[in-house]
């Protein structure tokens, strides 16, 4: 195995020590906006309460890591993620990123570039700087680079945050996780990435389970990218198909050959900064222990071996930080 290093919120490890890995999951996600609520201003405890609940489900589940996949628009907080991993032992990897153009916050780019500034070179500023210096005065370096593009397009506004996450992949060996809308532009996605040189053993396409098409599944793997199934859980609406939709993807694209492509996690939301969310019966199944408790038990009965889940949740992930084949 590789003993190459990834940043963590409490500190570089070895990749070796990752353990099962949840690549995409949020302890606390707020829409840009939130912010403004004077009234829900003062969340920083119960988020904390909250979260560490959450990690120590997490752990006894038996994972070990997760991936904190929330964009710098939409409330990450590195200190917050710090005292979780800090109380309770699991390893978690902050993000560096934005969002989609029409659910995060392009006004600030938008305007500096109108008023005469140079967007490209400020967001690669911003994803250089954290990854070598630290976000804000924290110290803590974030471990992945979060792209999101829109449904059916990618934008001019969010074609920069992927031509900026590009070069700062290539120059610091990082890799990147996308978010696609309702499991369009994955392929778009990964052209782009690989087009501007980045090593496509670094990119994970994330909410391909959105996609119950196959061929789509396989044309994106074929890339040689890999293919995020981290949306279980959440099924039934919000542009999500039903878990059983997505076993038996995920059946066939073991089926053929394709395990060694397939990362996985469930994109929880296990705080909402701001006001209350109703999310309704969709959600019923959205927990952070769903994956472990109730569709690993249907794989195995499926037929689908230790051996390969720990491919999944193990050796995947390994690779992908370490940018192994």
């Amino acid at each position: 195995m590789s003993q190459k290093k990834i940043n963590t919120v409490t500190g570089e490890i070895s990749v070796d020590k990752l353990g099962k890995t949840l690549m995409h999951e949020h302890f606390a996600f707020g829409y840009p906006g939130y912010n403004g609520d004077s009234i829900y201003s003062d969340q920083f405890e119960e988020a904390l309460n909250n979260s560490i609940s959450v990690a120590e489900k997490i752990l006894k589940s038996g994972i070990s890591s997760v991936v904190d996949a929330t964009p710098n628009d939409c409330g990450r907080d590195p200190a917050l993620l710090k005292k979780v991993s800090e109380a309770t032992g699991l390893n978690i990897i902050a993000s560096s990123g934005y969002y989609y153009q029409g659910e995060g916050a392009p006004a600030y780019f938008l305007t500096r570039n109108a008023l005469g500034g140079n967007r490209d070179e400020d967001i690669y500023e911003i994803f250089k700087t954290e990854f070598t210096k630290g976000i804000g005065k924290t110290g803590i370096k974030p471990g992945v680079i979060k792209l999101a593009t829109s449904k059916n397009i990618i934008t001019e506004y969010e074609e920069c945050f992927f031509k900026a996450a590009a070069k700062v992949s290539i120059e610091e060996n990082i890799s990147i996780i996308t978010h696609t809308q309702e499991g369009t532009q994955g392929l778009e996605q990964a052209d782009l990435l690989l087009s501007a040189g980045v090593d496509p053993v670094r990119v994970m396409i994330g909410h391909s389970c959105c996609n119950t098409d196959m061929d789509y599944l396989m044309s994106i793997a074929e890339k040689g990218v890999f293919i995020g199934l981290d949306r279980w859980g959440l099924q039934g609406g919000w542009g999500c198909p039903y878990d059983s939709r997505r076993i038996a993807n995920l059946l066939g694209l073991i089926g053929v050959g394709y395990a060694d492509k397939i990362l996985i996690s469930q994109d929880t939301v296990n705080f909402w900064w701001g006001r209350p969310v109703a999310l309704g019966s969709v959600t019923d199944t959205w927990h952070p222990t769903h994956l472990v408790d109730n569709i690993v038990p249907i794989l195995k009965k499926a037929g689908v071996s230790d051996s390969v889940l720990n491919q999944i949740f193990i050796d995947n992930p390994i690779r992908f930080f370490s940018g192994s084949r």
